[in-house]
């Protein structure tokens, strides 16, 4: 039969995932000559054979391809035939721009768990143990292509044995770019607060040890820096709390397996599935309240965040004595969490009594992902490790642009052709190191993906620093509002085009008329929207601080409400209410709210609950478990009224009725019932209406509320009942780390007009 030659470009996750030793394996296989190499421009493969043997390849090629790689094209050329007489792998080439996508940080694989605990295994033990279906990939690349010279372990020559093997194609670890042993790879070592060495015959045993013993250690992982401490010394996670600044907000645990989190948490299939997962993430599951673990890890909390080792260093520490641990980030507070061991060093000795590190350079800072199940599917909280840099695909090509995200729970974006790579958590952008940590990962993203954007979006809020970073630099700039980039985000994680009606709650962001946005009902698409609806402004009094005291809001609508007959509420008794009073009459420091996540305060604080929160959404979060998971009978529909061309909710019947609850002693679980109810139907009721109006019967849920379970599900099962086609997150965050992706959507939509 007549040789044919054929040049493919295979285009996705197809470096650093196996993919040129599976080529190898499949052309051998199948009797092809040719060679595969990586190149910017993706992984090119030559193939010469007979027309049968060409097809085949074409055939299995999907079907077998190793686990972690994701083939998104693949584009075809016959070139002529030459006299090769085997296939062969050959080294990167550098030339066109990048088009290939780099796997995010996977978790240990099973195979080599299996030789980490073998004790006839070179490795055994090894605390970086890895292969080309698991390890780090995205925090340790420098540069591309994605070769072992471009990364963090470029410091570590490979010995005579781990050489042979990375340039085995049979072998699993054939051209993984970490690969090493205990004779060439990093090493792990313990110091004391000064940095001084604790010399150990096994530092991860020591280290054990030394969590039994009540210490806190700061351990370094895949994507930075952990404190860690024993999950059943209730005085060991005081002491952690004290020294991170983090009073109530809930601890993360790493559990040994899953049997241990039965123990702690329900586990659902869909629970159990991510858990298990190459991306690993906390997922936050039903607490069974044991007394396994120290009642102030998620105090006031009805949910645990769970994850499973998803390092081997993690594997040898819940090996031992240990099976849970509080890992949470290594930082103070909201700065962003270490990667350096000097840095650490510096950072984390008032917090941690000993820390655990290790020679293999952290490139990029990747915090953990965070997940929750809501109406059965799985639903990020926090993209992060295990998650970005994968991108999200588009339908059609676009521009390149670069989206800087807002100023809490900040996520870059930056697209090319139908991807748009939405990078890490970057976190709350309110202090120096996170705005430095910004400004770095914008300058990773676009070197390892060779991207240029045409343009910059912004979120409009003037003062935010992402904002600021924007206008100095010497690339178009095109401002968001920020409520249309949440819509226009959950568009594009359902690949919408048409325009939709847009039901966007969340406690802040800046609208178009200089007020704070945060309760509104929208109809648009990427190109415009019009605000259609909205909770009445009312007065915040000092701003953040009545954000952090939510007795002053519920005391704010109460006045703007009633006037000087304030009602008795047994909440605000014994409150010194006359400064605020005062504030509020005088117009000083009180900027106007519509924000659903503030009403949500308010309404928590009048009934009984947090008055002065700790954490972000403290109020909202305990108000909603209050319910006990249901929704009240007892519900009102508060209606609207017509003001300035817009439908507004007024704020009358939402406090008349609420005081009235209160008088006839009301529980505060009856409160949230009804308060819950009232809003589903209140939504449904507006939503309604602008379907009538607008003819449009697609409605997208957005906005940081709609983490709200009791609300979210509530409301979903609602509008379906309704006949509304209704879309949600299932990609990117709900909350404000998912908007870059609708500032890029917004921004090549922009672009191309």
């Amino acid at each position: 039969m007549t040789m044919l030659r054929r040049r493919l470009t295979i285009n996705g996750i197809v470096q650093g995932v196996g993919f040129r030793p599976f080529i190898y394996s499949l052309a051998k296989d199948i009797g092809l000559v040719g060679s595969v190499y990586n190149s910017s421009d993706g992984v090119k493969v030559d193939i010469q054979g007979n027309s049968i043997q060409l097809d085949q390849f074409d055939a299995r090629l999907r079907l077998e391809a190793p686990p972690l790689s994701t083939i998104i094209s693949v584009q075809k050329e016959d070139i002529p035939a030459l006299d090769d007489s085997d296939f062969t792998i050959i080294a990167s080439h550098d030339n066109a721009s990048v088009s290939t996508l780099i796997s995010p940080d996977v978790a240990l694989c099973d195979a080599c768990k299996d030789e980490l605990f073998d004790v006839k295994n070179r490795r055994y033990r090894y605390p970086f143990i890895n292969c080309t279906n698991c390890g780090p990939r995205y925090t340790i690349i420098e540069n591309i292509p994605y070769d072992r010279p471009f990364t963090s372990m470029k410091h570590f020559p490979l010995c005579e044995v781990c050489h042979g093997e990375y340039q085995d194609p049979s072998d699993r670890r054939f051209h993984a770019q970490p690969n090493a042993c205990p004779e060439c790879g990093p090493q792990v070592w313990l110091t004391d607060q000064k940095g001084k060495k604790i010399e150990s015959v096994d530092p991860v045993s020591k280290t054990i040890e030394l969590l039994v013993g009540g210490k806190i250690l700061a351990i370094k992982g895949l994507g930075g820096f952990h404190l860690v401490v024993d999950a059943s010394n209730s005085e060991a996670v005081a002491q952690l709390r004290l020294a991170k600044g983090r009073d109530e907000k809930p601890l993360a645990l790493m559990v040994r397996d899953l049997a241990t989190a039965r123990e702690l948490v329900q586990v659902h299939q869909k629970e159990a599935d991510i858990l298990l997962s190459i991306q690993s993430p906390i997922v936050l599951c039903a607490s069974l309240a044991k007394d396994k673990i120290a009642p102030n890890i998620a105090p006031g909390n009805d949910r645990l965040g769970i994850m499973l080792p998803y390092t081997p260093l993690h594997h040898l520490l819940l090996s031992g004595e240990l099976d849970t641990l509080v890992m949470t980030s290594a930082n103070f507070s909201e700065e962003p969490i270490c990667i350096d061991n000097e840095e650490a060093l510096d950072r984390l000795s008032g917090l941690a009594d000993y820390f655990l590190l290790h020679n293999r350079d952290i490139y990029l800072r990747s915090d953990d992902s965070v997940v929750m199940e809501m109406a059965g599917e799985i639903r990020p909280i926090r993209r992060s490790r295990g998650y970005a840099p994968r991108p999200i695909f588009m339908k059609q090509k676009g521009p390149s642009v670069l989206a800087v995200g807002g100023e809490l729970k900040n996520v870059v974006g930056l697209s090319r052709d139908e991807k748009v790579f939405l990078s890490q958590h970057i976190g709350d952008l309110e202090n120096l190191e996170a705005f430095e940590f910004f400004k770095m990962t914008i300058d990773h993203i676009q070197r390892i993906f060779e991207i240029e954007p045409e343009l910059i979006v912004h979120d409009l809020h003037p003062e935010y620093l992402s904002t600021k970073w924007a206008k100095e630099q010497n690339i178009p700039l095109l401002g968001v509002q920020h409520h249309h980039a949440h819509l226009a985000s959950c568009m594009a994680d359902n690949n919408l085009d048409e325009p939709v009606i847009g039901i966007i709650m969340d406690g802040t962001g800046y609208g178009t008329d200089g007020t704070i946005w945060g309760g509104e009902f929208l109809v648009g698409d990427a190109a415009g929207f019009e605000r259609k609806a909205h909770f009445e402004p009312m007065p915040l009094p000092g701003g953040e601080a009545a954000i952090k005291s939510p007795w002053r809001i519920g005391l704010s609508y109460l006045h703007q409400v009633f006037g000087n007959n304030l009602p008795d509420v047994p909440a605000l008794k014994d409150r010194d209410i006359q400064p605020i009073i005062q504030m509020l009459e005088a117009n000083i420091n009180s900027p106007l709210t519509s924000s659903c996540g503030r009403l949500f305060d308010a309404v928590a604080a009048l009934s009984g609950g947090r008055q002065e929160i700790r954490y972000e959404a403290q109020a909202a979060i305990e108000f909603m478990q209050a319910a006990q998971n249901e929704i009240g009978r007892d519900s009102t529909r508060f209606g609207f009224t017509e003001f300035n061309g817009a439908r507004v909710i007024p704020m009358a019947s939402i406090m008349e009725n609420l005081v009235s609850r209160i008088s006839d002693g009301r529980t505060q679980t009856q409160l949230s019932q009804w308060f819950h109810s009232s809003l589903v139907n209140s939504f449904s009721q507006v939503t309604d209406t602008l379907r009538d109006e607008s003819g449009i019967d697609q409605v997208v849920l957005s906005g940081g509320v709609f983490q709200n379970r009791l609300l979210f599900e509530a409301l979903l099962g609602m509008l379906n009942t309704q006949g509304f086609k209704v879309f949600t997150h299932k990609h990117v965050p709900t909350n404000d780390g998912g908007i870059a992706l609708g500032q890029v959507i917004i921004g090549q939509n922009y672009l191309r007009k």
